[in-house]
C-alpha cells in the first residue's frame, strides 16, 4: 500500500527544492556579476618615498562574496528538501526511492549539488562555478518533473531485491559525481583558451584553468571507483536475476562504454602530450555518454532494463 499523504508531500517539497535552487542559481549569477574585483591602493612608506602596492577588496567584490555566502546557504537548504523528497518517497511506498527513473534521476541530481556544496565549502574560490553546476541542477530537475514523473507505488517484480541497494545506490553516486567532474573539464576547456585571464568578464571570474583542471580530476577519481562497483553489483545480480553475469543489454553495453571511456580519462589525465585540453575533452565526452544512458537507453532502446516507469 502506499501512503497517499507523505506521496503528496514528497512531490511537493519537490517543487520547493526547484524553488530554493531556482533563487540560489540568481544568487549565484549575481556573486559572480560581482565577485573577484579588486582596486589597487599605492601608499607611501618610510622617509625614502617607497611605495608599497596593496590589493584592496573593493565594494562590489565584498557584496559578490556575500551574494556566494547566501547562494552556498540557499543550495544547502535545497539540498535538505531535496533529500526529503527521496525520504518521504520511500516511506510512502516502504522501499528505497530509486525505484524508476524519476526517483534515479532525482537522486543523482542531488548527488551532484551535494559534491558541489562539498567543493564550495572546501574551497570558497569554488562557489564561482555554482551557477554552472545549479543551472542544468535546475533544468533537469523541471525536466524530470514533467517529463519523466512516476506516481508513487511499488517496484516492478524483477527489482524486488536487496541488490537494489547496492547496485543502484552506487549507480547513483558514481554518476552524480561524473555530473560535477564533466561540467568542471567543460569550464576547464572554456578557462584555459587563449586570452581567457584577458578583461573582466564572467569567464575571467572563474576560478583558474589549473583549479578547475583539479576537481575534474579529482572527482573523477572519486567516482570511477564507485562506479566501477556499481558496474560488477550489476553482473552478479544479472547473473542471480537472468543466469548470466554478462548479454551486452543496451543498459549493460553504454554502461561498460561508460566505464571505458573514464578509464581513458584518468589514463590522458596522467600520460604526456594527452594531459589538459585532450584529457578534458575524453572527461566532457564521459559526461556525454552517462546522459545518454540515462536517457535514450531508458526511454528509446529495449531490453531488460526496460523499467524507466514512464509511458
Amino acid at each position: 500500500m502506499t501512503d497517499s499523504s507523505l506521496a503528496e508531500l514528497s512531490d511537493s517539497l519537490f517543487s520547493v527544492s526547484v524553488a530554493l535552487y531556482s533563487v540560489a542559481l540568481l544568487a549565484f549569477c549575481a556573486q559572480l556579476a560581482f565577485g573577484r574585483r579588486t582596486t589597487r591602493a599605492r601608499e607611501l612608506v618610510g622617509a625614502g618615498g617607497a611605495s608599497v602596492v596593496e590589493e584592496i577588496p573593493a565594494p562590489d567584490a565584498v557584496r559578490g562574496n556575500r551574494w556566494g555566502i547566501a547562494a552556498v546557504g540557499l543550495t544547502v537548504l535545497g539540498a535538505l528538501t531535496h533529500t526529503g523528497v527521496l525520504v518521504t518517497r520511500g516511506m510512502a511506498t516502504d522501499r528505497l526511492p530509486w525505484g524508476n527513473m524519476y526517483e534515479f534521476a532525482t537522486a543523482v541530481v542531488l548527488v551532484a549539488v551535494v559534491a558541489y556544496v562539498v567543493l564550495a565549502v572546501r574551497s570558497p574560490n569554488l562557489r564561482h562555478i555554482g551557477v554552472f553546476v545549479l543551472g542544468p541542477a535546475v533544468l533537469a530537475l523541471v525536466a524530470i518533473g514533467l517529463g519523466l514523473y512516476t506516481e508513487a507505488g511499488p517496484v516492478v517484480a524483477a527489482l524486488r531485491s536487496s541488490w537494489l541497494a547496492i547496485h543502484v545506490s552506487t549507480a547513483i553516486l558514481g554518476f552524480g559525481i561524473f555530473m560535477v567532474s564533466g561540467i568542471a573539464s567543460v569550464l576547464y576547456l572554456v578557462r584555459s583558451r587563449p586570452g581567457a585571464d584577458e578583461g573582466s568578464g564572467i569567464v575571467a571570474r572563474l576560478p583558474s584553468a589549473a583549479a578547475l583542471d583539479r576537481v575534474a580530476h579529482r572527482t573523477a577519481v572519486l567516482g570511477f571507483p564507485i562506479w566501477t562497483f556499481a558496474v560488477i553489483a550489476g553482473a552478479i545480480w544479472a547473473e542471480a536475476a537472468w543466469g548470466r553475469f554478462w548479454g551486452w543489454d543496451p543498459k549493460e553495453t553504454w554502461s561498460f562504454v561508460a566505464w571505458v571511456v573514464y578509464a581513458a580519462y584518468l589514463h590522458a589525465r596522467t600520460t604526456a602530450g594527452w594531459r589538459g585540453r585532450p584529457a578534458a575533452w575524453v572527461n566532457v565526452v564521459g559526461m556525454a555518454v552517462m546522459i545518454f544512458n540515462l536517457t535514450f537507453v531508458n526511454l528509446v532502446s529495449s531490453g531488460l532494463h526496460s523499467y524507466a516507469g514512464v509511458e
